[in-house]
């Protein structure tokens, strides 16, 4: 299926020479990088680290960053597009992008000495160094306010101790953005170092989702974090989240990319499969189910392409990133169902990516803010009531 079909309205139309190179090169990268071996790292539940390399080498890391830090300085929608056609591939895949490039690097940028970015953002965008970012806990994903991770301070730095769960590239990161409470209660961030003393990041087994992306803990017992480790520039929840918007945007554009695979392949198969004397494709039920689909990822599309305009004019507002992150994934997860019901048996086999994304969208639609908690979002913004508790 060419291109243009993945774009029912000619939406590109509105994109720049360079952001339609960045959606090609994505494109062709996972073509011909991600879709060989996917199968067999989501079965085995590994993460192609030989890749990388490669992102930094495209540009890929932290993209939409300024070029002063060794970053591509491309636009809100190119990073968005690039989304898109990485979990086209596997939302494991996207999900090792958008962490390096929207929850570590961004902070790092926004919240950062210029020292710390520095040091590290040239290296980060390049591939050389991995991070990762910590803020769910055992017992608070939701309510981050109720983090028990606490950083105290003491004569050159500050003594961290908690831990941290459902963290995706942990166990490979050269650097940890961990948020922590100080004696004031007041959550401050800090890069925490994967060779500072007491800290470890053992790796998370035995899921199944994300199965080709890297889940682990962060433990930290009495970890001593150097004054010049902790970010200056932001104290309060405002920081984290701050972070999280910017990593939702993306995710907002990634499902729709998901989506678009589903429906690719529902067509190319209902085409192919023939029943009762002629292919499904040419009975109601599979018909209703197609258009149903394209219907809701050009929607998702639109709404997408309109958010990230207004995030490249620095007119967008949070709560529009609530709507993109709430909806696309809910699109997603709806078309894996469709897509699963139009593939029959053949739906559950490694044969096909159907099964595949199906179980990553059932990760993708509840981390870095669940369904009930964007509506709240939503609900608070249209009301002026919060209603979270």
């Amino acid at each position: 299926m060419k291109l243009k079909s993945l774009d029912y309205l000619n939406i590109s139309h509105h994109f720049t020479e360079d952001e339609i190179m960045v959606q090609h090169t994505a494109r062709e990268f996972v073509a011909n990088e991600v879709m060989p071996d996917i199968e067999k790292h989501f079965e085995e539940g590994s993460f192609p680290l030989d890749m990388i390399q490669k992102f930094g080498d495209l540009g890929f890391l932290g993209m939409n960053l300024p070029e002063d830090y060794g970053c591509a300085g491309m636009s809100h929608i190119a990073y968005g597009l690039l989304c898109q056609e990485l979990e086209r591939g596997d939302s494991g895949v996207r999900s090792f992008v958008s962490v390096q490039g929207s929850l570590v690097m961004y902070p790092i940028y926004a919240y950062g000495s210029e020292d710390q970015r520095q040091k590290w953002l040239p290296k980060l965008a390049s591939g050389e160094k991995v991070g990762c970012f910590g803020l769910t806990e055992p017992n608070h994903g939701s309510n981050p306010s109720g983090m028990l991770t606490t950083a105290k301070k003491v004569d050159g730095g500050y003594i961290l101790n908690g831990t941290k769960m459902w963290i995706t590239n942990g166990s490979i990161s050269d650097v940890a953005v961990v948020w922590a409470k100080d004696d004031e209660g007041i959550i401050k961030g800090f890069l925490v170092e994967k060779d500072f003393e007491g800290f470890s990041a053992p790796l998370m087994k035995h899921k199944w989702s994300l199965r080709a992306s890297i889940t682990s803990e962060l433990v930290m017992k009495d970890v001593f974090v150097p004054d010049e480790n902790l970010l200056p520039n932001v104290e309060g929840l405002k920081g984290p989240l701050g972070c999280l918007t910017q990593a939702r945007y993306g995710i907002g554009w990634g499902t729709i990319g998901a989506a678009m695979a589903l429906y690719e392949e529902s067509v190319n198969y209902s085409k192919e499969r023939v029943q009762f004397g002629k292919p499904i494709a040419g009975y109601q039920m599979t018909q209703e189910k197609l258009a149903w689909m394209l219907t809701e990822i050009t929607k998702g599309q639109l709404l997408a392409l309109h958010i990230g305009k207004n995030k490249d004019a620095k007119t967008m507002r949070f709560q529009e990133i609530s709507m993109l992150k709430r909806n696309n994934t809910w699109v997603a997860r709806e078309c894996a169902k469709l897509a699963r019901e139009i593939h029959g048996a053949n739906g559950i086999s490694g044969e096909y990516p159907i099964m595949r994304h199906l179980m990553n969208i059932e990760s993708v639609y509840t981390y870095e803010g669940t369904h009930e908690m964007h509506t709240l979002v939503l609900g608070h913004d249209i009301t002026g009531i919060d209603a979270y508790r």
